[in-house]
C-alpha cells in the first residue's frame, strides 16, 4: 500500500539506579528534540505492565504519515541533533532492545 502511516517501535532498557534520570531525560530532551522534525507526526512512551522474558522495559512508538517520512526523518538535521546530544548525556550508551517498522495495514 502507497503512503500507509508507519510506527517505529523503539524499545529500551535502563537500571534501576537510572529509572528516574532516564525517563525525565527521555520526556523533556529526547522527545522535544525529534518533534522538531515535521514528519514526525507524534510519540508515545508506555513501561512494561508485566514482565516478560526478553521484553523491553520501555517502548516509544513514532508516528509517521509515510515511510518516505520515516526515512527521512533518519537523514534529518533534527534526528541528528538528537542522537549527538544522547551521546553526550549517555556516553556509557542506552540500552536499545528493539528498533522495528510497522506499516498500518487496517484502521476500524
Amino acid at each position: 500500500m502507497a503512503n500507509m502511516p508507519i510506527i517505529n517501535i523503539v524499545g529500551t532498557t535502563c537500571t534501576p539506579q537510572e529509572e528516574e534520570r532516564f525517563n525525565k531525560w527521555y520526556n523533556e530532551v529526547h522527545i522535544p528534540l525529534l518533534c522538531k522534525y515535521k514528519g514526525l507526526k507524534g510519540v508515545t512512551r508506555y513501561k512494561i505492565a508485566s514482565q516478560s522474558a526478553g521484553a523491553a522495559q520501555y517502548i516509544a512508538v513514532y508516528n509517521f504519515d509515510s515511510l518516505k517520512d520515516f526515512e527521512a526523518f533518519g537523514k534529518s538535521p533534527e534526528f541528528s541533533a538528537a542522537i549527538k546530544e544522547m551521546n553526550e548525556s549517555w556516553p556509557q550508551g542506552i540500552s536499545i532492545v528493539s528498533r522495528v517498522q510497522y506499516e498500518r495495514i487496517f484502521n476500524y
